[in-house]
This record gives structure tokens, C-alpha cells and sequence, in this order.
């Protein structure tokens, strides 16, 4: 992946009033019947079973060993639990469940193609989204109307998801225009995404990745609820060792692209995941280092440095 660079007005529009998103290829699966929540709860990180119709998590999907094999948001609408992924890992996670729901009462459901999905991000997502009063906590959801289009709006880290008939996407990215929402381009959501200091699967995430070295213990893993795939691991580095890896920020001295070696002294102790050139803290990146390049060691990067810094950026 390139550097992104964030063009100003639509970085203006994203962090100081309402930035506008088309999402509507991420990945949309849902999970009917008595057993879902069930199959759910021994096959996901996080705590399915505690969640009531509203209210939603976000969980990964792991191998036996603890890593990731893809994240997820889950939300609980009262008829059927919706799962919203990357696109990229939309399939194997597809599979994954097909495989293993056997001899649960539950039936899976794709919604990728059927559901559109418009992002607003910023501070006035709320009231763009006329959901004032409504979803105070990330991940919590409900049906509204915006201009007579049906959606669930869900809250996010950075403003409001909503899911609308993939029909009228078009009807609802126009109404939310005329409310004062101003598209941007992915290179900006990714710039606001990366100051956040979000990790994204395909990108920093990976099978090779265990969500403890990425800083997703408290998003994505219950550590009360009972067991699920590669629950072992993910608790016994949690209570008794440290990762040998951990995300970090970096503040580069120029653009660095995706996959450049990160070198403490003459020892490599990472890549680059996401870079992107940001209007407002200029250079940054996002990277798995190992543990020993704290924040505020200086790292060489390709003809460039990097300090290492804590996320989020700011």
C-alpha cells in the first residue's frame, strides 16, 4: 500500500465537521436462528452471548494459536446478528463459518451486495445523521429515518455508520449531503484512521498477528466469558508474559510506503503498516514494533527516520 495523502478541504471536513464515505464493498454477513449467538460466543474473542438488541461489539476471529484470521463488528438486532468485515477477509471468514455453524440451529446470510453503507466521520456526524440523543457508546445501534430513508445507525469511534437497502444508497448519500456532509476520499478516512491509531486487518492485522501486539485486548477480547478458539494463548500472554511486539505511531521525516524495514540501529525491528501524509501532523505511520523500540527511540526507514510514538497521534 502506497502513502495515502489527505487533501486538505476533505481533511478539514472529516475533523472539523462531517466528512462522507461510500463503505458499501465491506464485507456484510448475518447469523439467524436459536443456536447463532451460541455458535457465535465459542468461535469469536469477544463476549456475543452478553449483548442485547442495540448494542453491538467488535471480536476477531482466531486460529487455535491465537492469531487473527480476520476482525469483525457484531451487532445484535433482535431478529438476526449482523457481521460487518473487510472486504478482503469477507470469504475465508465466510467459509469459516460455514464450516463450523454445523449442527447449530442457525443459518447464515450474505448481505454484502444487498446492504449499502455510508460513513460520516467527524463531529457533526450526529446531527448530520439526525440521530441526536440517540447512541452514546461505540457500537451501539437503531433504526431511523433520514429523509424518509430506512437505516441503522451505528455508532462509531469516529462518528456514525449507516446501513441503508443497497437500492436507495445513492437517495441517502445526497440526503446526507444536503444535511451539510462533504465527501471525502479514502486516503482521507485512512489519514484520520491512522492519527486514530486504528489498526486495520490486511494491513497491520494478519494471521500472523495476535490481537494483544496490536493493542486490541480491551476492544476485541473478553477475558470472563467461556471458551473459544485460541482462548488459551490470548490469556496466558495476557497474565503471565509480554508481547514481543507492540503497536506504535511513527513521525517520519518523509513518506515512507507500506512494508519499509524499520531499523534500531542495525537491527530491523518492524515495517511499515499504513503511512500517510497528514495535514495535520504531517508524515506518520502506523507499525508492529518490537518492543524494545520504545516511544521516543529514533528508527531509519528507507532514506527517511522515524521517532516512534505512543497512539494516538496528537
Amino acid at each position: 500500500m502506497a502513502t495515502t495523502t489527505a487533501p486538505a478541504p476533505e481533511y478539514a471536513a472529516a475533523t472539523e465537521r462531517c466528512g462522507l464515505l461510500d463503505r458499501s464493498e465491506r464485507g456484510k454477513l448475518a447469523l439467524t436462528g436459536a443456536g447463532a449467538k451460541d455458535f457465535l460466543q465459542g468461535q469469536v474473542s469477544n463476549d456475543v452471548a452478553a449483548l442485547t438488541p442495540g448494542t453491538g461489539c467488535y471480536a476477531a476471529f482466531l486460529t487455535p494459536k491465537g492469531k487473527m484470521l480476520g476482525d469483525l463488528r457484531v451487532l445484535d438486532t433482535d431478529v438476526e446478528l449482523l457481521l460487518d468485515t473487510e472486504r478482503v477477509s469477507l470469504q475465508p471468514l465466510f467459509n469459516l463459518i460455514r464450516r463450523g455453524m454445523i449442527g447449530y440451529e442457525a443459518e447464515l446470510h450474505k448481505r454484502t451486495l444487498e446492504r449499502g453503507l455510508l460513513s460520516l466521520i467527524g463531529p457533526d456526524a450526529q446531527a448530520v445523521a439526525g440521530a441526536d440523543g440517540l447512541l452514546a457508546t461505540e457500537h451501539s445501534h437503531a433504526e431511523i429515518e433520514v429523509n424518509g430513508v430506512p437505516v441503522r445507525a451505528i455508532r462509531t469511534d469516529l462518528g456514525f455508520d449507516l446501513l441503508c437497502d443497497a437500492t436507495r444508497t445513492g437517495e441517502l448519500r445526497q440526503a446526507l449531503q444536503n444535511a451539510g456532509a462533504a465527501p471525502v476520499s479514502e486516503a482521507t478516512a485512512e489519514c484520520v484512521r491512522i492519527e486514530h491509531g486504528r489498526p486495520r486487518y490486511g494491513v497491520e492485522l494478519d494471521d500472523g498477528v495476535i490481537p494483544q501486539e496490536a493493542g486490541l485486548n480491551e476492544r476485541a477480547v473478553s477475558f470472563t466469558k467461556g471458551c473459544y478458539v485460541g482462548q488459551e494463548t490470548v490469556a496466558r500472554l495476557h497474565y503471565r508474559g509480554k508481547p514481543n511486539r507492540v503497536l506504535r505511531g511513527l513521525r517520519l521525516s518523509a513518506p515512507v510506503g507500506a512494508g519499509t524495514p524499520l531499523e534500531l540501529g542495525d537491527r530491523e525491528v518492524g515495517r511499515v503498516g499504513s503511512s500517510a501524509v497528514s495535514p495535520g501532523f504531517g508524515p506518520i505511520g502506523l507499525a508492529l514494533v518490537r518492543r524494545e523500540a520504545e516511544p521516543g527511540s529514533l528508527l531509519t526507514v528507507g532514506g527517511a527516520e522515524a521517532e516512534v510514538v505512543e497512539l494516538p497521534f496528537g
